[in-house]
């Protein structure tokens, strides 16, 4: 499992969580895990380095809205976009895990063991051109529209 971050002008460390195995529930990221191995170390300095402008988009995953994240983030005055519940079309990272995915699958020869995959995860996250994550930022606006015309239904995102 991993964590990467996009803003307008640059992109964070892609970050393997270890430790995390979606297949077990307990193994998984875990509100805790958020908060010490995301949070704290990766998005709150960015928050502290921006100021005010600084908001944070993450989804409605259960570890990103337990109540201890939501304390940490309030306790250190990092702000988080309101976001509708099953929503992923509209939110821009989940363009760019499809983009990485793609990039990653087409790499010859394949990952044939972790290191190799976490390897080529970083080589092709960090050879995403900032121009793509602007335009996926930028579009935003419309994205948000789209769905207000569509009253919640599909959209073309």
């Amino acid at each position: 499992m991993f964590w990467g971050g996009i803003m307008i002008d640059t992109k964070t460390d892609i970050v393997f969580i270890t430790g995390a195995n979606t297949s077990t529930r307990s193994r998984g990221l875990t509100a805790a895990r958020y908060v010490e191995g995301i949070l704290e170390d990766h998005v709150r300095p960015l928050a502290s380095l921006l100021g005010e402008d600084f908001i944070l988009m993450h989804d409605n995953a259960r570890p990103h809205v337990a109540r201890t994240v939501r304390d940490y983030m309030g306790d250190v005055g990092i702000t988080a976009m309101e976001w509708p519940a099953r929503s992923p079309d509209i939110n821009p990272i989940e363009h760019v895990w499809d983009e990485l995915k793609r990039r990653v699958r087409a790499k010859k020869p394949a990952p044939m063991c972790l290191q190799d995959l976490q390897n080529a995860i970083e080589e092709q996250w960090n050879s995403i051109p900032q121009e793509f994550l602007e335009k996926l930022i930028r579009s935003m606006k419309n994205r948000l529209r789209a769905v207000i015309r569509a009253r919640g239904g599909n959209t073309p995102y």
